[in-house]
C-alpha cells in the first residue's frame, strides 16, 4: 500500500445526493433535553443542544414523533398530523428549531405516522359517532364481528403490543357494534389507504411541513398500511414487538408500493428532500423494492442491529444489506440501535466487554459505504436501563401483554448532560423516567473533557468520516482475516478491520487512522476495530 499523502483535501460530496453519506443523528425528544422544567424533554430542549450535534458532526437530525397526540404510545398516535404538541413546545417551536438547524448547517428530518392516526383524531371521532356503512368509517378498517351475534372478531390477527387487533365499538344507539382494526394498540386506528382520503390528506401533510422548511420524513411501519383483500385470518397466529415474518399478512402487502410511489411524487418536488422507511422485511428482493427510484429514497436495514459480536455475523449481516440495495443501485443504511432496540452496550454484553464491543461497531459502520442512524445516547456510551421499577414504566406492551412483556422504556432513558448526579442537566423537574446515579461518569460534560471517551471517539470517527478522501466509494472488498476477525477495503483506500476474538491478531499493513481502544506492538487487541489507510 503507498504512503500516504501528508494533506488532504476534504472528500466532495457535490457530485452526489446529501443523504447517500450522511450521518443521521436521532433524537427521541421527550428524552433528549427538556427546555419547560416538566421533565419531559422538547424542541426548546434539542434547539438548545444543537451547538452539541454540530460539534458532534453529525449531518441532519431525524426527530421521532412531536405531533399532536394524546401520547399513548410515545407520541406514535398522532391526532392531528399538522401541528406540534404543546408538550414539545407547539408549532413555533418547531419553526425556530427549523431556523437554527439550517442556520448551522444542520437538516431536519421528521417522523410521519401514515399507517394508523389516534382514536382521538377527529376522523376517527367522526367514524365511531357515524354508524355502520358510513363514508366515516371508511377511512378505516370497521367491520362486522363474527358469531351469531358479532362478539367475536372479525379475522384472527393479534396487535404487536399483544391480544387482537380489534376492539368493538359501541355505536350511537348504545348496542355494541362493529370491530375496528388496530394493528398497534387500540389507540391507534388503522387508516384505510384504499380510501382516496386518506392520501390526499397525507399528501396535504407532506406538503405543510416541507413548505416549512423540514428536509425529509422517517416513514412509521413503511412496510404496512396496504392489507389484504378481505383481511382473512393468519394461517399461524404469531406476534411480538420486533418479530417479523415475511409471511405476515399484516405487512409487506404488494399495494404498498403503489403508496410509496405516491409519496415520492410529493417529494419530487422537493429535490433535496428524502424519505426514510421503517422496513421489517426480511427477503433482498421484497427489501430492494422499497428502494426503486421511484419509490424510498433510503429504507432501515437492521439486520446489523440485530446482530450478536460475532465476526461471521457481522460479515453475513454486511453482505446482507449490501445485496438488499445493490440490485436498484440503492444506498445501504447501517444502525446499531434506536429507541426500540435494547442499547448496544447492552446487547454486546454490558460492562467493560459491552462498551469495548459498541466502540468497536462504531468504527465499522462509520466505515461503511452509505447513510448512518445514530441513536442519541449511543455516542456516551449508554447502557440500557433494564431496572426501571414497574411503577414508571410507560410502554403500551406492559400494559398489553400483562405485564409480562417490559417494553421499550429501558432504552428510553433521558441523555445525561452534566453535573454529578440525577437528573445531570436533563431538566429542573423530575425526569419522565427515573435516570441511574451511576451515569455521572457518562455525562456529555465528562466525556467533552476525556480524549478517550467514546464521544470523543465518535467526534473524530465522524470528521475523519467526512475530511478524508479513503473513504470514497459505493462498495467493500473484504480482506483475509484470522478466525474470529473481519477486514474490508473501501475503493478510496480505507481498511478497516474487526477482531471479535478473544485474543490479539496483528494489524495489517498501513498507517493506522483510528482505533477504538489503544494499541500497541502492531496488535489488535480483541473487542476492537482499527482504520489503518
Amino acid at each position: 500500500m503507498t504512503d500516504a499523502p501528508a494533506v488532504r483535501a476534504p472528500v466532495d460530496r457535490t457530485t452526489q445526493p446529501w443523504w447517500r453519506s450522511a450521518v443521521f443523528y436521532q433524537v427521541y425528544p421527550r428524552s433528549f433535553a427538556d427546555s419547560g422544567g416538566d421533565g419531559v424533554g422538547d424542541l426548546g430542549g434539542v434547539r438548545d443542544k444543537l451547538g452539541y450535534l454540530e460539534l458532534l458532526g453529525v449531518d441532519a437530525l431525524w426527530i421521532c414523533p412531536v405531533m399532536r397526540s394524546p401520547m399513548a404510545d410515545g407520541g406514535y398516535d398522532v391526532a392531528d398530523p399538522r401541528d406540534i404538541d404543546p408538550l414539545f413546545g407547539g408549532l413555533v417551536a418547531m419553526d425556530e428549531l427549523i431556523a437554527e438547524a439550517h442556520f448551522r448547517h444542520l437538516k431536519i428530518t421528521m417522523d410521519l405516522v401514515p399507517n394508523h392516526t389516534s382514536s382521538e383524531h377527529p376522523w376517527f371521532l367522526a367514524a365511531r359517532d357515524a354508524g355502520p356503512g358510513s363514508p366515516e368509517r371508511a377511512r378505516y378498517y370497521f367491520r362486522d364481528g363474527r358469531g351469531p351475534d358479532g362478539a367475536e372478531p372479525p379475522n384472527n390477527w393479534p396487535s404487536i403490543f399483544g391480544g387482537p387487533a380489534w376492539t368493538r365499538v359501541t355505536e350511537p344507539d348504545g348496542t355494541p357494534g362493529q370491530w375496528y382494526l388496530h394493528i398497534f394498540a387500540p389507540e391507534q386506528p388503522d387508516l384505510n389507504w384504499e380510501n382516496p382520503e386518506v392520501a390526499a390528506d397525507f399528501e396535504k401533510t407532506l406538503r405543510f411541513w416541507l413548505d416549512r422548511g423540514v428536509d425529509g420524513f422517517r416513514i412509521d411501519v413503511a412496510h404496512g398500511m396496504a392489507k389484504p383483500e378481505g383481511l382473512p385470518d393468519m394461517a399461524e397466529v404469531k406476534s411480538a414487538l420486533l418479530v417479523n415474518d415475511d409471511d405476515d399478512l399484516r405487512f409487506n402487502q404488494p399495494g404498498v408500493h403503489e403508496i410509496h410511489r405516491r409519496i415520492r411524487k410529493v417529494l419530487d418536488d422537493y429535490p433535496e428532500a428524502i424519505t426514510v422507511g421503517e422496513v421489517w422485511v426480511n427477503d433482498n428482493v421484497r427489501f430492494s423494492e422499497y428502494v426503486r427510484p421511484d419509490e424510498l429514497h433510503l429504507a432501515f436495514n437492521f439486520r446489523l442491529a440485530e446482530t450478536e459480536f460475532d465476526a461471521d455475523a457481522i460479515r453475513d449481516a454486511i453482505d446482507n444489506s449490501l445485496a438488499a440495495v445493490g440490485p436498484v443501485s440503492a444506498t445501504p443504511t447501517w444502525t446499531l440501535s434506536n429507541h426500540d432496540i435494547k442499547r448496544e452496550v447492552t446487547r454486546y454484553g454490558d460492562g467493560a466487554a459491552g462498551v469495548a464491543r459498541a466502540r468497536a461497531m462504531l468504527l465499522l459502520e462509520l466505515g461503511l459505504p452509505g447513510s448512518v442512524f445514530i441513536y442519541n445516547g449511543a455516542e456516551l456510551g449508554l447502557p440500557n436501563v433494564d431496572d426501571l421499577p414497574d411503577e414508571v414504566l410507560q410502554d403500551p406492551a406492559w400494559e398489553r401483554s400483562g405485564h409480562t412483556e417490559r417494553g421499550r422504556d429501558g432504552c428510553r432513558v433521558p441523555i445525561p448532560w452534566e453535573g454529578a448526579k440525577p437528573p445531570f442537566g436533563f431538566t429542573t423537574g423530575q425526569p419522565w423516567l427515573p435516570m441511574p446515579a451511576d451515569w455521572a461518569g457518562l455525562t456529555v460534560e465528562t466525556q467533552l473533557e476525556e480524549l478517550g471517551s467514546t464521544l470523543s471517539l465518535y467526534r473524530m470517527a465522524i470528521e475523519l468520516r467526512r475530511i478524508r478522501p479513503e473513504f470514497a466509494g459505493d462498495f467493500i472488498e473484504w480482506y483475509g482475516s484470522p478466525p474470529g476477525c473481519l477486514a474490508f477495503r473501501r475503493k478510496g483506500g480505507l481498511v478497516c478491520v474487526l477482531n471479535a476474538s478473544a485474543t490479539p491478531t496483528q494489524l495489517p499493513p498501513g498507517d493506522v487512522l483510528l482505533a477504538s481502544a489503544p494499541l500497541e506492538g502492531g496488535q489488535l487487541p480483541p473487542n476492537t476495530a482499527a482504520w489503518l489507510v
